[in-house]
């Protein structure tokens, strides 16, 4: 093995045990690590070959969840659906964008999604949540508007898919990051498939990286149940990772020419 098989290996457990951690930011830190730490060269390459692997990963993270009853499956399947819908419509309108505005846009975004999160609420949310005839219009138009934004954005979302299940629901934490899996997986493959056809995929380099971020993920699942013990925990370590996410990307767009 290379160093870059290596790193690539490291990489996706990092990036798989913050995905099973907090059901997003999967997109956004697979591709700079592509690019900055494993040393792809070619940006198309990395964005292909990470939405790839994330996909795989949180399919893989999807199951790791289901089995510990982590999961509303009728209610991730129905934002799914609708998300993968609004998410070939929102790339439409994103190609036609100037690539320079959507990152800034989008880490504005995840701020205000971060402080959304950590207003005080009046309990974590039902564990007996299901698919009924009250939640099933709001899935519906949640998914929609969260994959618009994803495919205008061009990045995963599973930073919006989670409070969008929270929002349409009342689900907890816990139910609506393992349910938020099923979304960014069939996101990152719509997007896959896109560059796979155009030959933007390092093939090697994704089982890799796919191969860490299964590791990675069951860590992850394990420290979300031990998490999801202790009152506003989620709320604070998903604000976190979105408020230096968002940060990063800000700063990495205002030095860009």
């Amino acid at each position: 093995m290379t160093s870059a098989d290596i790193l690539a290996f490291l990489c996706g457990s990092a990036v798989g045990l913050v995905l099973a951690l907090i059901g997003g930011g999967g997109s956004i830190l697979a591709t700079p690590a592509l690019l900055y730490i494993v040393g792809v060269a070619n940006p198309h390459v990395a964005i292909g070959t990470s939405a790839l692997a994330v996909s795989v990963n949180a399919f893989a993270n999807f199951v790791n969840h289901l089995r510990r009853g982590n999961v509303k499956w009728k209610c991730a399947a129905v934002f799914a659906v609708a998300g993968v819908i609004g998410a070939a419509e929102g790339a439409s309108v994103g190609k036609a964008t100037d690539a320079k505005l959507l990152l800034p846009l989008f880490a504005l975004l995840m701020i205000v999604v971060g402080i959304a999160m950590l207003r005080p609420r009046k309990d974590d949310g039902g564990s007996d949540v299901s698919l009924d005839a009250n939640n099933t219009p709001k899935l519906v138009m949640y998914g929609l508007g969260v994959g618009a934004l994803s495919g205008f954005f061009g990045i995963g979302g599973g930073f919006l898919i989670v409070p969008g299940l929270i929002g349409a629901t009342g689900m907890s934490m816990l139910h609506a990051i393992g349910s938020s899996l099923l979304s960014v997986g069939a996101f990152g493959a719509t997007t896959a498939a896109t560059y796979a056809a155009d030959n933007l995929i390092d093939w090697r380099i994704a089982l890799l990286f796919i191969a860490g971020g299964i590791l990675g993920g069951l860590i992850g699942a394990g420290f979300a149940t031990h998490l999801s013990k202790q009152r506003g925990a989620f709320q604070r370590v998903f604000a976190g990772v979105v408020f230096a996410v968002a940060t990063y990307m800000l700063w990495r767009s205002l030095l860009s020419p």
